[in-house]
């Protein structure tokens, strides 16, 4: 396994102000002047002024007033606080951004009639095509814009959470806060890094929620020992980690990211012992990572040993892999056998943290290790539940990929904890504001829509990426402006990692205001055999918060071992109604799509300190093969029972049409591919033109391109965005459109005939070995300038070199027939070359790909670019000066 690290978090602001110091350079003088952020001790009140309700960061967004709701449906009655703060974009913006966008709806219908109207065209049936192609494009950009007339932005207010469910108890007690289950889900230790996955569980471990109101689960969907050994290394670990960030207010708490800050707020109490104890818990950190790294090699030679032992003893010749307590693993093994190998071994749930104590302990870390130099003087040294989890495989049976895996989890938590509440987290992602589980609650517990309220994403941020975020991963166009859209309707959708789910919601039971009066079933045809797991949705349904530990004896752990079992869900609703969907290559859109479709609503959250951060494939092969999952899954869920245009019988008409967009755009992309290939008709000797008149088809076309770009403006206020984010993302949709969309597209007319749906592919996050053996590695971009080439970037490549054809051709016509061309072929001349160069700046990025490690200096295309022009006009003028005088029938 490689030791490298998780790419750092990028120095911030913490959110407790400017005026507060930074800790950096960590000399022995550092401490000197160092000013306590929080003058009466802890950070929680910088943590909630960076955190809470928070003001708008640009000046576009007013407040929004609103009422408390009368009733608690829940608790069966009385007034809840207001938990969150809405706000709306500024009428003066509002308004011309909606007359924007009818002036362009208006536009496109006339452009579309006059094309019809002037039917004429030096090819009829490319003609036919490509208004074919307009009326696709403005039914997509309406089904895209016409859900984004009223977005709204949210904001937690922590500040009145703590105050009416921490502060405010009448006996002075402990929280009263809901559970909340946390799932962890990896594919294997190999695709992704164990280091990356550990942060992830040490960052919810040290998390400010109620430590025993969370429990975390980690599941394993390969059964691999080395992950089940690093999380009992973690967990030992994080008896330092946690009371250390619960001192001294760390942030983030993930200590990969957390060490490589070079500068940071002290929001803690005891800014004198803070040195010592960073550096002490830092050195413990690195010897972690040394072990986790040395995993793969210590499980095998203790393996050989004890496998040496039993050969001695009865001649087996079985290659066991072997537990630290002298057990075999149930697992897979590193030399693969029956009932031992991917795809083929037993499920395994093991609790690798107990259940913490009701009561504080804030001197069992010392206790345990007299030589630890942390003074934990009134700090809470207890440590979440921490489990294993590792469905079984069977040959033969139907896993279903992470929705499977997510709701074995689903069940097991249900059977130890059942939190009436569940978030769930790729691996590659950590909590990156401690205060994220409270700010997914205050949308929970609200007083409004609370009751009714399915579950609350987040957005994605990725702290892996390029600066100038070359492939488009940030997709702020989309996470900042069509989820704050999607606010202001049924809610956004489900986004596969960073969601807080209500339980119930999962469970397939319809929301308050639709839930019948009297009992619910609970039947064993929709939820399983399983007698323990029909108790807990029936405990779920009364909302019995206060769970205690389970006593593990040998019935229970029978039941255990029943509910990840391969066969569990067969013959159930488990995958269609209940839980997460099969069948389906994104999980995550029909989950979503299913539970708005029943009624519930969804909330987006926004905090000042970014709540989760993740790594994303900054490799364009890597990132193409995501794209190519999620637009074929998105187009699977279209031809699937959970099509938008006949289900969802609760879903609101906006909504309806925000599902059916997100289903159906990869379509876009044929007529996309089919005008790029224009530019090779400058390699016809006659002039073709797709469009009669041309010119005036050429300028209605800029304009309608150019009142996109123009509403694009008006976007870029109120998401909080910039322009090279709105641009980033059109080069990437063109460059997705010439290569994943079109893959996924053939990938549907592929399951059509043969029922084979898309392959999920695990997207790798370890660094290639052609970059590390290229010597880049202390270079964290270096996989960026590799080049992996597969077939689905054959189209683009294609475009892109005929493009560059294309305008050296028309620079060397220029030359060679400028003299004799009139006005108007003059005229034609330059706007086809004017849409030549358009689509080359779009497709810019993937010039840089195919350049490798030239790419690492950009620039270098602006020069290579203007040459291959002019050695491709030379060339022309040449061979037309050639087959002029010798062959003139091949001129062209």
């Amino acid at each position: 396994m490689s030791s490298s690290p998780v790419p750092g978090a990028a120095p911030e602001d913490t959110g407790g102000g400017l005026t507060e110091p930074l800790l950096g350079g960590f000399h022995d003088g550092a401490l000197a002047a160092v000013v306590v952020a929080n003058a009466n001790g802890g950070g929680n009140g910088a943590k909630e002024k960076g955190g809470g309700a928070v003001k708008a960061k640009d000046g576009y967004w007013v407040d929004v007033d609103q009422e408390p709701a009368a009733a608690d449906l829940e608790s069966g009655g009385g007034d809840r606080p207001l938990l969150f703060s809405n706000k709306k974009v500024k009428a003066a913006l509002l308004y011309p951004y909606r007359v924007l966008i009818l002036v362009r709806l208006v536009a496109v219908i006339l452009f579309i009639a006059w094309r019809i109207k002037h039917n004429k065209s030096d090819v009829m049936w490319f003609w036919v095509t490509s208004v074919v192609g307009d009326a696709w494009f403005a039914q997509s950009w309406l089904l895209y814009q016409l859900p984004k007339l009223r977005p709204i932005k949210r904001f937690p207010d922590l500040a009145a959470l703590r105050q009416h469910y921490d502060d405010d108890l009448p006996d002075g007690g402990g929280s009263l806060l809901p559970g909340i289950d946390v799932f962890v889900t990896t594919a294997d230790p190999v695709s992704e890094p164990v280091l990356y996955t550990m942060n992830c569980v040490l960052s919810i471990m040290a998390t400010d929620y109620p430590v025993d109101r969370h429990t975390c689960y980690l599941t394993d969907d390969s059964g691999s020992l080395v992950l089940y050994e690093a999380l009992v290394e973690t967990a030992s670990f994080a008896a330092l980690w946690v009371p250390f960030c619960r001192k001294h207010s760390v942030e983030p708490r993930a200590p990969e990211s957390y060490f490589q800050l070079e500068g940071r707020i002290y929001n803690g109490r005891s800014p004198g012992e803070f040195m010592s104890e960073y550096r002490h818990v830092q050195r413990e950190y690195e010897e972690l990572k040394g072990r986790l790294e040395m995993l793969p090699s210590t499980i095998k030679e203790r393996s050989d040993v004890y496998n040496s032992m039993e050969a001695s003893k009865d001649g087996g010749a079985e290659q066991a892999n072997w537990m630290a307590n002298g057990t075999q693993w149930p697992g897979t093994w590193i030399e693969p056998t029956e009932n031992h190998r991917k795809g083929d071994h037993a499920g395994i749930v093991k609790i690798v943290q107990n259940h913490p104590s009701c009561k504080p302990q804030a001197e069992g870390l010392q206790a345990s290790n007299a030589a630890n130099p942390l003074n934990l003087d009134g700090v809470d040294a207890r440590l979440p539940t921490v489990v294993y989890v590792s469905r079984e495989k069977t040959p033969g049976h139907e896993h279903n990929k992470k929705a499977g895996n997510l709701n074995a989890q689903l069940r097991v938590s249900a059977l130890l904890s059942n939190a009436p509440f569940t978030i769930n987290f790729d691996c590659d992602h950590y909590v990156n504001n401690s205060q994220a589980l409270r700010a997914a609650m205050c949308f929970m517990l609200d007083s409004r829509e609370g009751d009714n309220t399915g579950f609350v994403q987040f957005p994605q941020r990725f702290e892996n990426v390029d600066p100038t975020d070359r492939y488009g991963n940030h997709n702020r166009v989309f996470f900042d402006g069509a989820m704050y859209a999607l606010n202001g309707l049924q809610g956004p959708t489900y986004l596969g990692t960073g969601c807080m789910f209500r339980r119930l919601a999962l469970y397939g039971v319809d929301p308050p205001q639709w839930r019948p009066a009297g009992d619910i079933a609970v039947d064993s045809a929709r939820f399983g055999n399983s007698v323990h797991f029909l108790n807990s949705v029936l405990a779920a349904l009364k909302q019995e918060r206060r769970i205690t530990p389970p006593e593990l004896d040998e019935p229970f752990l029978a039941e255990l071992a029943m509910v990840v079992s391969s066969s569990y869900d067969h013959g159930t609703e488990w995958g269609s109604s209940v839980g997460y969907i099969y069948n389906i290559a994104t999980e995550d859109i029909v989950t979503g799509y299913r539970i708005h479709g029943q009624g519930w609503v969804s909330m987006y959250a926004t905090m000042e300190r970014e709540a989760f951060h993740g790594t994303a494939p900054i490799n364009l092969t890597e990132r193409l093969y995501q794209i190519v999952r999620w637009s074929g899954g998105s187009m699977e869920v279209f031809f699937s029972p959970y099509n938008p245009l006949f289900s969802g019988r609760r879903l609101r008409p906006m909504q309806r049409v925000a599902y059916l967009n997100f289903t159906i755009y990869p379509i876009t992309s044929i007529f996309i591919l089919l005008y790029a290939f224009c530019p090779a008709m400058w390699l016809i000797p006659s002039e073709i033109l797709i469009q009669r008149p041309f010119t005036r088809y050429v300028v209605y076309l800029v304009a309608v391109v150019a009142l996109v770009h123009a509403i694009g403006g008006f976007e870029i206020r109120w998401a909080g965005i910039t322009w090279t984010d709105w641009w980033r993302n059109e080069q990437f949709f063109m460059i997705a459109s010439l290569s994943a969309y079109p893959t996924a597209v053939l990938h549907m007319v592929v399951k059509a005939i043969t029922g084979k749906g898309i392959h999920f592919r695990v997207t790798s996050k370890q660094q290639t070995a052609a970059a590390a053996e290229g010597g880049d590695d202390d270079d964290k971009y270096a996989d960026m300038y590799e080049t992996r080439w597969v077939p689905m970037l054959i189209p683009a490549a294609v475009v892109l070199f005929s493009n560059i054809m294309a305008i050296g051709v028309a620079m060397g016509k220029a030359v060679v027939y400028g003299g004799v061309w009139s006005a108007a072929q003059k005229r034609h001349a330059a706007l086809g070359i004017l849409f030549n160069v358009w689509i080359m700046a779009l497709i810019y990025p993937f010039g840089l790909a195919i350049m490798g490690r030239w790419s690492k200096k950009p620039a270098i295309l602006f020069v290579l670019l203007p040459v291959a022009f002019v050695v491709i006009a030379v060339v022309y003028i040449g061979l037309h000066s050639f087959l002029v005088k010798f062959l003139p029938f091949m001129v062209i």
